[in-house]
């Protein structure tokens, strides 16, 4: 009985680790409330765009009778924003995810285009909305980020997210039967440092190089974090297989364990790769955050 209850455990803290990085990290739609003539609407905000798909920001607002406009620029940059006009239309949807699985394959709403950028690099937005109650301006003081990505095969990428999530699955799997010394931790240790190798240091960089050009961007080569978290995660499982090779040393799964809900914890692409727009190298996010203060 026992053991069952250590797998239901594992299984709620990974789905609540897979509803967290569902709404957290930079790179997922941001969702806003708006009022348009007196009605509300629950806006999503684009975050990120694939290259090639169509570079437009979409207002989810079904009422024809408004005006909108869109000002954008380069970030990060002291560039002056320019602006354009929203225009309501319907536009095809390019996602594997959203035409496969859940049968989308066009959009409604007021779409206002962009200027596409090179994998990494960013345009920072907001918009305002003249109705009959006169013009309401979104997000000026907080500006949404868009990030430009290269298109991932899903031959690359869902295995990618499968063994991520798995590996997360098996390591807090092991870890809880390390706290309650259950001897089968070591067989569990072994397997996630498996599927966390396949899934974050084999399948990871193909990722990247394919989103950003790049295959590795963590230390010693540059400071991306979602790569150095990825690092310190898999090099403490790899001392947990080490010291239970010989010994049981439940310990030390138990420490892999935590670092690994602590790396989950972090959002997903946070402080990422960026394109620097004046240099036109890539870069990490961190450090541009850092030199702009």
């Amino acid at each position: 009985m026992k053991v069952v209850l250590y797998w239901v455990l594992a299984i709620i803290i990974t789905l609540a680790a897979v509803i967290y990085q569902r709404k957290t990290g930079p790179t997922y739609d941001k969702k806003i409330e708006v009022a348009v003539n007196n009605t509300n609407y629950q806006l999503k905000l684009v975050r990120s765009i694939e290259i090639g798909s169509g570079s437009h920001v979409r207002l989810g607002i079904d009422d024809t009778s408004v005006q909108a406009k869109l000002y954008y620029k380069k970030y990060p940059s002291n560039e002056a924003y320019q602006s354009v006009d929203f225009e309501y239309g319907q536009k095809p949807v390019h996602s594997f995810l959203m035409n496969k699985v859940f049968k989308i394959t066009e959009e409604k709403g007021w779409f206002a285009e962009i200027p596409e950028q090179p994998a990494a690099g960013k345009i920072q937005y907001y918009f305002e909305i003249t109705d009959k109650n006169g013009t309401t301006s979104y997000l000026e003081h907080e500006p949404v980020v868009i990030r430009f990505k290269g298109a991932v095969p899903p031959g690359i990428l869902i295995p990618h997210i499968f063994f991520m999530f798995f590996a997360m699955f098996l390591g807090n799997l092991a870890g809880i039967m390390a706290v309650f010394k259950n001897r089968r931790f070591k067989l569990f240790t072994n397997l996630t440092i498996v599927t966390f190798f396949i899934g974050g240091m084999i399948l990871g960089p193909m990722v990247q190089w394919h989103a950003f050009g790049e295959a590795w961007a963590g230390i010693p080569f540059a400071w991306d974090l979602t790569d150095n978290k990825t690092l310190i995660a898999f090099l403490f499982w790899l001392l947990a297989f080490a010291m239970n090779r010989n010994k049981e040393k439940p310990v030390y799964t138990v420490v892999a364990a935590i670092v690994m809900l602590i790396v989950y914890s972090i959002p997903h692409s946070m402080f990422g790769s960026q394109l620097d727009p004046e240099t036109g190298e890539i870069i990490q996010g961190w450090i541009q955050l850092i030199l702009l203060q």
